[in-house]
């Protein structure tokens, strides 16, 4: 289901599913359409986009290699270190000094959500290489 914000001018924003294709006698009748709004922080100003698929979009046409399986899991591994990062109020201090240290730098994380998965993503693979 799509989400929109109505302002005066009309629809700002749609976020969300707008059509999905319709199963019918074991085949899928219809297209998809689905639109997206962004909401995390960038210096993009292109916020809003529009995309339309065929019904079988979402069909895997090969298996899961084990490359794709190795990096499942260090994303899984990983969101969850930043989501206990982000949460531990006693390396809150810390973690926002070296932030701003690094912000300003060449490769330096823009925003602090980028910081977290930038360090704990260089702790995963430390412990794992």
């Amino acid at each position: 289901m799509a989400v929109l914000t109505v302002g005066p001018g009309g629809i700002e924003t749609i976020s969300g599913a707008l059509a999905r294709p319709a199963k019918k006698n074991g085949h899928n009748h219809g297209l998809y359409f689905v639109a997206t709004h962004r909401k995390a922080a960038t210096t993009n100003p292109e916020c809003q986009r529009v995309y339309s698929w065929s019904a079988n979009r979402y069909k895997r046409s090969t298996a899961v290699t084990g490359r794709e399986y190795t990096a499942r899991a260090r994303f899984a591994a990983v969101r969850a270190l930043v989501a206990a990062r982000a949460q531990d109020l006693m390396n809150v201090s810390s973690d926002q000094a070296a932030f701003l240290a690094q912000k300003d730098t060449a490769g330096g994380a823009k925003t602090m959500k980028a910081y977290y998965w930038k360090i704990c993503g260089e702790q995963y693979d430390a412990q794992h290489s």
